[in-house]
């Protein structure tokens, strides 16, 4: 791996390093999800990226590079929908080969992977995300704004688990009136299969998802649905920063985790960057905007000049929306102008 001396070592102003990158190779997705890409708003007529702004493969891999000489040996890829990018296992294969990245993984909402699960595996991608808020027929059709069940998503899961991807986590967002009642099936359904579901605090990302703290089911009725059905008991984290709080079955079969991001903020564990679907770096899944690197590395940059930005806006780093909002008695937003999830990918 080359080396950038502006990069060893970086940490932000909280003394955070940066070890996990989330790049999102698309702003475009197949779901409509009220709680990200709500369909009154992205309609037929909302205009998405031009392809010209998108960052091609290559550009990814080479701020990637760059991110793994700062620490960064997790990547995530995500969207939108990252299954909706034409020829997604070339770009798995160029992020494989990155020198320093141990763990390449996968957010997805299932509904494409059967028929792409293979050519990724062969890429290199060993881990997958799966969202799939319920089982139920009515509410994944609502959660997921389209006329479709959750079957092609079961398939994807279960092609998935036949090709020996593991793990396989399943990412069920939590909201009130919505799917809390289903929750309990859920877990069910994946209890002893080597999957792990967790449960996510329904979340303000964004401004355009309605979001209100009632409508947020907390960690501790999330422990309190699965425990009575299922007896759990909190583990550690398999590393530090890990954002999911774990839980095994005392019955040995399999676990699940929460992300409390609402109730039980983690901020100053968070070591994650995110690079947007147009090339700019953003330092908080609540950030009102980000720092652009697609228009210095398109007019010439070089790569310690690359480095000498991302390294800036590192160090200047201050972000802890989430422990910011939760000291308020009431949960108002923070800031009126926030990047929508869909952007960045969560």
């Amino acid at each position: 791996m080359p080396d950038h001396p502006s990069l060893s070592g970086i940490t932000d102003k909280f003394g955070r390093p940066v070890r996990d990158l989330r790049i999102s190779v698309t702003d475009r997705c197949n779901f409509r999800c009220p709680y990200c890409m709500p369909a009154e708003v992205y309609g037929e007529k909302y205009e998405f990226l031009p392809r010209p702004h998108i960052l091609t493969f290559e550009e990814v891999e080479r701020l990637a590079r760059l991110f793994a000489a700062a620490g960064v040996s997790k990547i995530r890829v995500t969207g939108g929908e990252p299954l909706v990018r034409a020829n997604l296992p070339d770009l798995m294969s160029l992020l494989s080969a990155i020198d320093g990245i141990d763990d390449l993984t996968l957010t997805t909402n299932g509904f494409l992977l059967a028929q792409h699960a293979a050519e990724l595996k062969e890429a290199g991608l060993n881990r997958l995300t799966i969202s799939l808020d319920s089982l139920d027929e009515d509410v994944f059709k609502k959660m997921s704004g389209r006329p479709q069940g959750p079957a092609k998503t079961l398939e994807g899961i279960r092609v998935a688990t036949e090709l020996g991807f593991s793990p396989i986590k399943i990412n069920v967002v939590v909201q009130r009136g919505m799917n809390e009642h289903t929750l309990v099936d859920t877990a069910r359904y994946f209890k002893g299969t080597g999957a792990i579901v967790r449960f996510i605090e329904f979340m303000d990302v964004g401004t355009k998802n309605g979001w209100e703290l009632s409508q947020v089911v907390s960690a501790r009725e999330i422990r309190a649905l699965i425990g009575a059905e299922f007896p759990i008991e909190p583990i550690k984290p398999n590393y530090p920063g890990e954002v999911a709080s774990r839980y095994s079955y005392l019955d040995g079969e399999g676990e699940i985790g929460i992300i409390s991001s609402v109730t039980e903020p983690f901020c100053g564990s968070c070591t994650r960057a995110r690079l947007s679907t147009d090339g700019k770096l953003v330092t908080c899944l609540f950030a009102a905007g980000g720092t652009d690197l697609k228009t210095p590395m398109r007019s010439g940059a070089t790569d310690d000049e690359l480095a000498k930005i991302i390294a800036k806006v590192w160090t200047n780093r201050d972000d802890r929306y989430s422990e910011l909002r939760s000291s308020k008695t009431e949960f108002g937003a923070a800031s009126a102008d926030r990047v929508e999830m869909y952007y960045i990918g969560g």
